[in-house]
Protein backbone atom coordinates (compact mmCIF):
# COMPACT_ATOMS: atom_id res chain seq x y z
CA UNK A 1 0.00 0.00 0.00
CA UNK A 2 1.49 3.48 -1.35
CA UNK A 3 -0.09 6.53 -0.74
CA UNK A 4 2.19 8.49 -3.13
CA UNK A 5 0.42 9.76 -5.80
CA UNK A 6 1.51 9.55 -9.09
CA UNK A 7 2.41 12.05 -11.69
CA UNK A 8 -1.22 12.06 -13.33
CA UNK A 9 -2.61 12.38 -9.98
CA UNK A 10 -0.06 15.14 -8.93
CA UNK A 11 -1.28 16.73 -12.15
CA UNK A 12 -4.79 16.55 -11.15
CA UNK A 13 -4.34 17.80 -7.71
CA UNK A 14 -2.45 20.96 -9.37
CA UNK A 15 -4.63 21.51 -12.15
CA UNK A 16 -7.88 21.55 -10.13
CA UNK A 17 -6.39 24.03 -7.26
CA UNK A 18 -5.29 26.28 -9.79
CA UNK A 19 -9.11 26.53 -11.25
CA UNK A 20 -10.54 26.49 -8.37
CA UNK A 21 -8.57 29.38 -6.51
CA UNK A 22 -8.83 31.50 -9.64
CA UNK A 23 -12.44 31.40 -9.82
CA UNK A 24 -13.67 30.17 -6.27
CA UNK A 25 -12.92 33.16 -4.42
CA UNK A 26 -14.20 34.10 -1.20
CA UNK A 27 -15.65 36.99 -2.98
CA UNK A 28 -16.99 34.95 -5.97
CA UNK A 29 -18.37 32.57 -3.61
CA UNK A 30 -20.27 35.21 -1.73
CA UNK A 31 -22.10 36.68 -4.76
CA UNK A 32 -22.68 33.72 -5.84
CA UNK A 33 -24.19 32.76 -2.14
CA UNK A 34 -26.40 35.55 -2.30
CA UNK A 35 -28.31 34.15 -5.81
CA UNK A 36 -30.80 31.19 -5.93
CA UNK A 37 -28.15 28.16 -6.16
CA UNK A 38 -24.66 27.73 -5.16
CA UNK A 39 -23.63 26.26 -8.48
CA UNK A 40 -21.13 27.66 -11.32
CA UNK A 41 -21.75 26.86 -14.27
CA UNK A 42 -19.00 28.66 -15.90
CA UNK A 43 -16.47 27.10 -13.58
CA UNK A 44 -18.06 23.78 -14.34
CA UNK A 45 -17.00 24.20 -18.03
CA UNK A 46 -13.99 24.99 -17.17
CA UNK A 47 -13.38 21.85 -15.42
CA UNK A 48 -14.41 20.12 -18.39
CA UNK A 49 -12.27 21.91 -21.13
CA UNK A 50 -9.33 20.90 -18.82
CA UNK A 51 -10.49 17.25 -18.61
CA UNK A 52 -10.92 16.87 -15.12
CA UNK A 53 -14.86 15.77 -15.32
CA UNK A 54 -13.54 12.53 -17.57
CA UNK A 55 -10.47 11.56 -15.29
CA UNK A 56 -12.31 8.32 -13.63
CA UNK A 57 -14.32 7.35 -16.69
CA UNK A 58 -13.44 5.32 -19.46
CA UNK A 59 -11.38 6.42 -22.39
CA UNK A 60 -14.34 4.82 -24.66
CA UNK A 61 -16.92 7.80 -23.34
CA UNK A 62 -13.91 10.78 -24.01
CA UNK A 63 -12.62 10.16 -20.44
CA UNK A 64 -8.82 9.41 -19.96
CA UNK A 65 -9.29 6.13 -17.90
CA UNK A 66 -8.26 6.96 -14.15
CA UNK A 67 -10.04 5.56 -11.66
CA UNK A 68 -10.97 6.05 -7.97
CA UNK A 69 -8.18 7.33 -6.36
CA UNK A 70 -7.85 10.38 -9.20
CA UNK A 71 -11.60 10.84 -8.45
CA UNK A 72 -10.89 11.20 -4.58
CA UNK A 73 -7.80 13.28 -5.48
CA UNK A 74 -10.31 15.90 -7.74
CA UNK A 75 -12.51 15.69 -4.64
CA UNK A 76 -10.47 16.58 -2.23
CA UNK A 77 -9.33 19.54 -4.00
CA UNK A 78 -12.90 20.69 -3.91
CA UNK A 79 -13.23 20.53 -0.39
CA UNK A 80 -9.96 22.71 -0.27
CA UNK A 81 -11.83 25.16 -2.01
CA UNK A 82 -15.24 24.48 -0.97
CA UNK A 83 -15.60 24.58 -4.55
CA UNK A 84 -19.51 25.48 -6.38
CA UNK A 85 -19.45 22.88 -8.27
CA UNK A 86 -21.28 19.22 -8.24
CA UNK A 87 -18.29 17.10 -8.54
CA UNK A 88 -19.77 14.72 -6.08
CA UNK A 89 -23.16 14.14 -6.93
CA UNK A 90 -22.44 13.67 -10.92
CA UNK A 91 -18.81 12.47 -10.94
CA UNK A 92 -18.66 10.06 -7.96
CA UNK A 93 -22.46 9.50 -7.22
CA UNK A 94 -23.85 9.18 -10.87
CA UNK A 95 -21.10 8.62 -13.95
CA UNK A 96 -19.00 6.07 -12.01
CA UNK A 97 -21.79 4.03 -11.31
CA UNK A 98 -23.39 4.07 -14.79
CA UNK A 99 -19.80 3.59 -15.71
CA UNK A 100 -19.45 0.43 -13.60
CA UNK A 101 -23.14 -1.20 -13.77
CA UNK A 102 -24.46 0.80 -16.77
CA UNK A 103 -25.41 -1.33 -20.35
CA UNK A 104 -23.58 0.38 -23.09
CA UNK A 105 -26.85 2.30 -24.71
CA UNK A 106 -26.75 4.01 -21.21
CA UNK A 107 -23.09 4.88 -21.13
CA UNK A 108 -22.87 6.07 -24.87
CA UNK A 109 -26.20 8.40 -23.87
CA UNK A 110 -24.70 10.21 -20.73
CA UNK A 111 -20.90 9.60 -20.14
CA UNK A 112 -19.61 11.60 -23.37
CA UNK A 113 -22.38 14.30 -21.99
CA UNK A 114 -20.57 13.91 -18.54
CA UNK A 115 -17.17 14.67 -19.82
CA UNK A 116 -18.17 17.76 -22.24
CA UNK A 117 -19.69 19.11 -18.66
CA UNK A 118 -22.99 18.85 -20.63
CA UNK A 119 -24.99 16.26 -18.47
CA UNK A 120 -25.02 16.21 -14.76
CA UNK A 121 -25.89 13.12 -12.66
CA UNK A 122 -26.71 12.03 -8.89
CA UNK A 123 -27.26 9.24 -7.26
CA UNK A 124 -30.15 8.88 -4.51
CA UNK A 125 -29.53 6.73 -1.09
CA UNK A 126 -31.21 8.17 1.82
CA UNK A 127 -34.96 7.97 2.97
CA UNK A 128 -37.03 9.52 5.40
CA UNK A 129 -37.02 7.95 8.17
CA UNK A 130 -34.61 5.56 7.00
CA UNK A 131 -31.31 5.32 8.97
CA UNK A 132 -29.37 2.76 6.58
CA UNK A 133 -29.17 3.85 3.31
CA UNK A 134 -27.85 0.28 2.19
CA UNK A 135 -31.78 -1.34 2.55
CA UNK A 136 -33.75 0.86 0.25
CA UNK A 137 -37.69 0.78 0.95
CA UNK A 138 -38.28 2.49 -2.23
CA UNK A 139 -40.01 -0.33 -4.62
CA UNK A 140 -39.70 -1.30 -8.44
CA UNK A 141 -41.37 -3.69 -10.34
CA UNK A 142 -40.91 -4.65 -13.84
CA UNK A 143 -42.78 -3.11 -16.44
CA UNK A 144 -41.75 -4.43 -19.79
CA UNK A 145 -38.43 -3.47 -20.82
CA UNK A 146 -38.36 -0.69 -18.13
CA UNK A 147 -39.41 -0.35 -14.42
CA UNK A 148 -41.81 1.38 -12.24
CA UNK A 149 -40.47 3.21 -9.32
CA UNK A 150 -42.55 4.38 -5.95
CA UNK A 151 -41.04 5.87 -3.00
CA UNK A 152 -39.41 8.70 -1.16
CA UNK A 153 -35.36 9.95 -1.58
CA UNK A 154 -34.18 12.78 0.57
CA UNK A 155 -31.30 15.05 0.39
CA UNK A 156 -30.44 14.09 -2.87
CA UNK A 157 -27.20 16.05 -3.81
CA UNK A 158 -27.60 18.20 -6.60
CA UNK A 159 -30.88 16.61 -7.69
CA UNK A 160 -32.68 19.85 -9.22
CA UNK A 161 -29.61 20.31 -11.19
CA UNK A 162 -29.32 16.47 -12.82
CA UNK A 163 -30.23 14.95 -15.87
CA UNK A 164 -30.92 11.57 -14.08
CA UNK A 165 -30.57 10.19 -10.96
CA UNK A 166 -29.20 6.69 -9.53
CA UNK A 167 -31.78 5.11 -7.64
CA UNK A 168 -31.54 2.33 -4.99
CA UNK A 169 -34.72 0.28 -4.61
CA UNK A 170 -35.99 -2.84 -3.50
CA UNK A 171 -37.78 -5.32 -6.76
CA UNK A 172 -39.34 -8.51 -6.41
CA UNK A 173 -35.95 -10.23 -7.00
CA UNK A 174 -34.09 -7.93 -4.35
CA UNK A 175 -31.97 -4.66 -4.31
CA UNK A 176 -30.83 -2.67 -7.60
CA UNK A 177 -30.15 0.66 -8.62
CA UNK A 178 -32.11 2.19 -11.15
CA UNK A 179 -31.32 5.00 -13.63
CA UNK A 180 -34.22 7.30 -13.17
CA UNK A 181 -34.45 10.64 -15.61
CA UNK A 182 -35.53 13.52 -13.67
CA UNK A 183 -37.60 15.40 -16.92
CA UNK A 184 -40.02 12.33 -16.86
CA UNK A 185 -43.22 11.94 -15.18
CA UNK A 186 -43.77 10.33 -11.85
CA UNK A 187 -40.67 12.74 -10.67
CA UNK A 188 -41.13 15.19 -7.98
CA UNK A 189 -38.54 17.28 -6.61
CA UNK A 190 -38.63 19.87 -4.15
CA UNK A 191 -35.09 21.92 -3.12
CA UNK A 192 -34.24 21.93 0.47
CA UNK A 193 -31.93 23.86 2.23
CA UNK A 194 -28.93 22.53 3.50
CA UNK A 195 -25.75 23.14 6.44
CA UNK A 196 -23.58 24.60 3.94
CA UNK A 197 -25.81 26.09 1.35
CA UNK A 198 -24.85 23.41 -1.56
CA UNK A 199 -27.61 22.06 -3.45
CA UNK A 200 -29.97 19.23 -1.85
CA UNK A 201 -33.45 18.29 -2.93
CA UNK A 202 -35.88 15.87 -2.13
CA UNK A 203 -37.32 13.19 -4.78
CA UNK A 204 -40.66 11.78 -4.36
CA UNK A 205 -41.16 8.70 -7.38
CA UNK A 206 -44.67 7.71 -7.84
CA UNK A 207 -44.85 4.95 -10.95
CA UNK A 208 -41.57 6.45 -12.41
CA UNK A 209 -39.71 4.84 -15.43
CA UNK A 210 -36.19 3.60 -14.65
CA UNK A 211 -33.87 1.53 -15.95
CA UNK A 212 -32.13 -1.29 -14.29
CA UNK A 213 -28.43 -0.32 -13.90
CA UNK A 214 -27.08 -4.66 -13.60
CA UNK A 215 -28.80 -7.20 -15.84
CA UNK A 216 -30.03 -9.17 -12.34
CA UNK A 217 -30.55 -8.55 -8.73
CA UNK A 218 -27.09 -7.76 -6.92
CA UNK A 219 -27.45 -7.92 -2.93
CA UNK A 220 -23.71 -6.00 -3.00
CA UNK A 221 -24.81 -3.34 -5.31
CA UNK A 222 -26.18 -1.04 -3.55
CA UNK A 223 -23.86 -1.65 -0.03
CA UNK A 224 -21.11 -0.90 -3.13
CA UNK A 225 -22.19 2.17 -4.16
CA UNK A 226 -22.92 3.61 -0.43
CA UNK A 227 -19.15 2.59 0.69
CA UNK A 228 -18.00 4.84 -2.90
CA UNK A 229 -20.44 7.40 -1.71
CA UNK A 230 -18.45 7.22 2.31
CA UNK A 231 -15.56 7.71 1.05
CA UNK A 232 -15.88 10.45 -2.03
CA UNK A 233 -17.54 12.44 1.37
CA UNK A 234 -14.27 11.25 2.94
CA UNK A 235 -12.45 12.98 0.16
CA UNK A 236 -14.06 16.07 0.18
CA UNK A 237 -13.65 16.18 4.25
CA UNK A 238 -9.44 15.99 3.59
CA UNK A 239 -9.76 19.08 1.50
CA UNK A 240 -12.31 20.85 3.68
CA UNK A 241 -10.12 19.93 7.47
CA UNK A 242 -6.41 20.24 6.19
CA UNK A 243 -7.62 24.24 4.24
CA UNK A 244 -9.41 25.38 7.75
CA UNK A 245 -6.20 24.29 9.40
CA UNK A 246 -4.07 26.23 7.50
CA UNK A 247 -6.25 29.42 7.95
CA UNK A 248 -5.79 28.65 11.80
CA UNK A 249 -2.43 28.48 11.52
CA UNK A 250 -2.25 31.44 9.19
CA UNK A 251 -3.91 33.50 11.55
CA UNK A 252 -2.56 32.60 14.71
CA UNK A 253 0.76 33.42 13.59
CA UNK A 254 0.29 36.66 13.11
CA UNK A 255 -3.11 37.77 15.31
CA UNK A 256 -0.74 39.77 18.32
CA UNK A 257 -1.77 39.16 22.18
CA UNK A 258 0.31 40.67 24.65
CA UNK A 259 3.48 41.69 22.04
CA UNK A 260 3.61 38.40 20.64
CA UNK A 261 1.59 36.09 18.00
CA UNK A 262 -1.23 34.09 19.87
CA UNK A 263 0.09 30.90 17.80
CA UNK A 264 3.24 31.37 20.63
CA UNK A 265 0.51 30.45 23.45
CA UNK A 266 0.76 26.82 24.82
CA UNK A 267 -2.81 26.58 24.58
CA UNK A 268 -3.35 27.20 20.99
CA UNK A 269 -0.31 25.46 20.13
CA UNK A 270 -1.93 22.31 22.23
CA UNK A 271 -5.49 23.08 20.05
CA UNK A 272 -4.05 22.60 16.98
CA UNK A 273 -1.43 20.07 17.45
CA UNK A 274 -4.77 17.99 18.22
CA UNK A 275 -6.31 19.15 15.04
CA UNK A 276 -3.45 18.29 13.16
CA UNK A 277 -3.29 14.86 14.07
CA UNK A 278 -7.71 14.33 13.68
CA UNK A 279 -6.48 15.75 9.92
CA UNK A 280 -4.21 13.31 9.41
CA UNK A 281 -6.01 10.02 10.80
CA UNK A 282 -8.69 11.87 8.65
CA UNK A 283 -6.04 11.81 5.19
CA UNK A 284 -5.00 8.11 5.89
CA UNK A 285 -8.11 6.62 6.82
CA UNK A 286 -9.61 8.20 3.32
CA UNK A 287 -6.98 7.08 1.24
CA UNK A 288 -6.86 4.14 2.98
CA UNK A 289 -10.29 3.27 2.19
CA UNK A 290 -9.91 4.64 -1.18
CA UNK A 291 -7.19 2.61 -2.42
CA UNK A 292 -8.76 -0.68 -1.54
CA UNK A 293 -11.65 0.53 -3.42
CA UNK A 294 -9.49 1.51 -6.52
CA UNK A 295 -7.90 -2.11 -5.76
CA UNK A 296 -11.47 -3.50 -6.55
CA UNK A 297 -10.88 -4.93 -2.36
CA UNK A 298 -13.55 -5.06 0.34
CA UNK A 299 -13.90 -1.97 1.62
CA UNK A 300 -16.91 -1.65 3.96
CA UNK A 301 -15.10 -1.56 6.85
CA UNK A 302 -12.45 0.53 5.81
CA UNK A 303 -15.43 2.84 4.44
CA UNK A 304 -16.85 2.84 7.70
CA UNK A 305 -13.90 3.84 9.91
CA UNK A 306 -13.05 7.01 7.35
CA UNK A 307 -16.10 8.25 7.61
CA UNK A 308 -15.92 8.24 11.21
CA UNK A 309 -13.10 9.74 11.16
CA UNK A 310 -14.19 12.22 8.57
CA UNK A 311 -17.09 12.91 10.72
CA UNK A 312 -16.23 13.10 14.86
CA UNK A 313 -12.37 14.37 14.17
CA UNK A 314 -13.76 16.83 11.09
CA UNK A 315 -15.99 18.64 13.32
CA UNK A 316 -12.99 18.96 15.92
CA UNK A 317 -11.00 20.65 13.43
CA UNK A 318 -12.93 23.06 12.27
CA UNK A 319 -14.37 23.81 15.68
CA UNK A 320 -10.82 24.08 16.93
CA UNK A 321 -10.21 26.63 13.83
CA UNK A 322 -12.71 28.62 14.51
CA UNK A 323 -11.92 28.87 18.48
CA UNK A 324 -8.10 30.07 17.87
CA UNK A 325 -9.85 32.81 15.59
CA UNK A 326 -11.93 34.02 18.54
CA UNK A 327 -15.07 36.05 16.99
CA UNK A 328 -13.19 36.47 13.48
CA UNK A 329 -14.08 32.85 13.08
CA UNK A 330 -17.86 32.78 13.28
CA UNK A 331 -17.40 36.16 10.77
CA UNK A 332 -19.50 35.40 7.81
CA UNK A 333 -17.48 37.92 5.70
CA UNK A 334 -14.08 35.75 6.37
CA UNK A 335 -14.14 32.51 4.47
CA UNK A 336 -13.58 29.99 7.53
CA UNK A 337 -16.80 29.72 8.49
CA UNK A 338 -17.79 27.89 4.93
CA UNK A 339 -15.32 25.40 6.07
CA UNK A 340 -17.61 24.52 9.45
CA UNK A 341 -20.77 24.19 7.65
CA UNK A 342 -19.32 21.61 4.80
CA UNK A 343 -17.27 19.74 7.56
CA UNK A 344 -20.58 19.51 9.38
CA UNK A 345 -22.78 19.17 6.14
CA UNK A 346 -20.25 15.75 5.60
CA UNK A 347 -20.08 15.07 9.58
CA UNK A 348 -24.23 13.77 8.96
CA UNK A 349 -24.29 12.83 5.43
CA UNK A 350 -24.99 8.99 4.67
CA UNK A 351 -24.57 8.25 8.44
CA UNK A 352 -22.96 10.07 11.51
CA UNK A 353 -19.95 9.10 12.98
CA UNK A 354 -22.26 7.29 15.66
CA UNK A 355 -24.16 5.55 13.12
CA UNK A 356 -20.60 4.49 11.61
CA UNK A 357 -19.48 2.59 15.29
CA UNK A 358 -23.35 0.79 15.13
CA UNK A 359 -22.13 -0.68 11.48
CA UNK A 360 -18.49 -1.54 12.59
CA UNK A 361 -19.49 -3.14 15.86
CA UNK A 362 -22.86 -5.22 13.79
CA UNK A 363 -19.85 -6.55 11.60
CA UNK A 364 -18.19 -7.92 14.37
CA UNK A 365 -21.16 -9.55 15.73
CA UNK A 366 -21.62 -11.18 12.71
CA UNK A 367 -18.43 -12.43 12.66
CA UNK A 368 -15.51 -11.71 9.97
CA UNK A 369 -16.21 -9.03 8.04
CA UNK A 370 -14.05 -7.09 5.22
Amino acid sequence: MDFTFNDEQEAVAKVARQLFEHRATPEHLTELESGEIRYDAALWSELASADLLGIALPEAFGGTGGGFLELCVLLSEVGYSVAPVPVYSTLALGADTVARHGDSELQQRFLPGVVEGRILLTAALAEPGGSDPTAPRTTARADGDVWRLTGAKELVPAAQLASAVVVSARADDGDGLFLVETDGGGVDLTPTPTTNGEPFADVALNDAVGRRLAEHADAGIVRALYDRALVGLCATQIGVVDRALKLAASYTSQREQFGRPIGSFQAVQQRLADAFIDTEAIRWTAWHAAWLIAQERPAQRAAAIAKFWAAEAGARVTASAQQVHGGMGIDVTYPLFRYFLWAKQIELSLGSASQQLARLGNGYAEGPNP
